[in-house]
């Protein structure tokens, strides 16, 4: 093998399970923020509930952004490790999804 080869990867199926991994988050999230909606007008409006689902819906917005924007760079044979600050806030997005979802249910 020449050092020419050596340079090019073989990604395999990797980049697919990644993608996939986050469309799955993204689709979970999606679930967290339609349950939300729904607790939070069970029962008529109210507007902690209100404020909390659309809390679910802004947090789940901001992850879908990310995931696009990482499936996105995906698309390249060599894609770029994820930021520390993407990373973050992909975090930050989906556990302040589940605490919202949480809140909604008790």
């Amino acid at each position: 093998m020449t050092r020419g080869q050596a340079a090019e990867r073989d990604p395999g199926l990797q980049p697919e399970r990644t993608r996939l991994a986050w469309r799955r988050t993204t689709l979970t999230g999606a679930v967290i923020a339609v349950l939300a909606a729904k607790s939070a007008l069970h029962g008529g409006p109210s507007a902690p509930g209100v404020v909390a689902a659309a809390l679910c819906a802004g947090l789940w917005l901001g992850l879908l952004g990310l995931a696009h924007r990482r499936i996105n760079a995906l698309a390249v044979p060599r894609p770029t490790a994820l930021a520390p600050h993407v990373a973050a806030a992909a975090v930050l997005c989906t556990v302040a999804l589940a605490v919202c979802g949480a809140a909604l249910v008790f």
